[in-house]
């Protein structure tokens, strides 16, 4: 077996680099560079490896902590998670100054590579600028804050521990099902300790997002479902964006005349002018959408949590014989409000459920009100955003 003698950190970087993922056909590097703050446990191992690394894998100076990993949000948002940033910081506030991005991050689903820098794992220096020193347990720094938003959290107490942590790292950041913030608290010392690592190790890889199929029973009992529904009306979240669903939805919508709503997350997943958007639900939304939502006797969620904000606090769906079916990539998520589960991704679930509702629409008094009330609320939304000409803005 073929080694490179590499510090830990230069493994670390080594790998990142390496990593690819698959968007529009093409192959891009799936991390697009680290945000980074130096300091007192980063600078000189870490920021020494990004430093020499800059080509293949671009470092971004940041300002503040909270800024950076939030950009980093972000840009995990946008590029539909196909893509994501790295950040890293200083032992202390440093870190953090992350948690409240990390807990974003945690909520959305949405994946990003927290690389705090850590207190010695040998203790010699202890206490180090900056260090907490848990009276009660040692092996405690500030990064255990980072525990409760991390989907994914590791201390990296030996070098050659990220042959190990890495990869699930990495299952963590691209899988739709566990996505989220992934945290891998880096001690000084074992930043630039070196290790005889497997060439292989740092092989490229393309990362290719699992698209799921539904199970065949879900299936089966949601299209039955859907069937004997008269109000149905679909709830579309940021999981649609993420599945690149958007146009398969508009298709199952235009097909099956179902309003679709959408929660901020899913904002847009529907074109704001077509037929069978209803607009916006929940606390937020509109009064089509809410109007819909209250007389629905089947809601068809994809991809969505079905937070507070959506349901007005489980306000909202009023319809006594109301049954729910979720279409989520998670597991966890289908099991909320007593769901009909439909566990599958959403591009793929939709496939799926439009060949077993061949030739089934919704009633087509249904379909006509849902776009009477879009018209009415858009009407009001028209009349409200019209340019004033008063010397105030509208």
């Amino acid at each position: 077996m073929t080694t490179l003698r590499l510090t830990m950190a230069q493994a670390l970087v080594r790998y990142l680099a390496a990593q690819t993922s698959e968007t529009g056909g093409n192959q891009v590097p799936l991390f697009a560079g680290v945000f980074a703050i130096f300091g007192h446990g980063n600078v000189a191992g870490l920021g020494e490896a990004l430093h020499a690394a800059r080509e293949t894998l671009p470092t971004l100076r940041a300002h503040n902590e909270q800024a950076m990993a939030l950009a980093a949000v972000a840009f995990a948002k946008a590029s539909r998670r196909r893509r994501m940033m790295a950040c890293t910081s200083s032992i202390g506030p440093g870190a953090t100054n992350m948690v409240t991005a990390a807990a974003v991050a945690h909520a959305n689903r949405l994946p990003v590579l927290l690389l705090p820098g850590d207190t010695f794992a040998s203790r010699r220096p202890d206490p180090v600028l900056q260090q907490i020193e848990a009276f009660g347990d040692p092996t405690i720094s500030v990064n255990d804050c980072l525990r409760p938003v991390s989907r994914w959290w590791d201390r990296i107490t030996r070098p050659e521990q990220i042959l190990d942590s890495l990869p699930q790292a990495m299952r963590v950041l691209t899988d739709p099902a566990d996505c989220g913030p992934v945290t891998l608290a880096l001690p000084q010392d074992v930043q630039t300790e070196a290790h005889d690592y497997p060439e292989e190790f740092f092989a490229p890889h393309c990362w290719h997002i699992r698209r799921p199929p539904p199970d065949g029973a879900e299936l089966a009992a949601a299209a039955a479902v859907l069937k004997s529904a008269q109000t149905p009306l679909i709830v579309a979240g940021g999981g649609v964006h993420y599945a690149l669903a958007g146009e398969p939805l508009a298709e199952f919508a235009a097909r099956h005349g179902v309003p679709v709503a959408e929660t901020q997350a899913g904002k847009g997943a529907l074109a704001w002018d077509h037929a069978s958007n209803a607009g916006a639900i929940g606390v937020t939304g509109g009064s089509a959408a809410n109007t819909l939502a209250a007389e629905a006797d089947v809601v068809l969620a994809i991809g969505t949590r079905l937070s507070d904000f959506t349901t007005a606090s489980r306000s909202l769906f009023r319809n006594p014989a109301l049954r729910l079916i979720q279409l989520n990539a998670a597991a966890f998520d289908t099991a909320k409000h007593g769901a009909l589960p439909l566990v599958a991704d959403a591009a793929a679930g939709l496939a799926a459920l439009d060949q077993a509702l061949a030739g089934w629409r919704a009633p087509a008094g249904w379909t006509s009100r849902a776009r009477g009330l879009a018209g009415e609320w858009q009407t009001a939304v028209d009349q409200a955003t019209a340019p004033s000409n008063a010397r105030l803005p509208s």
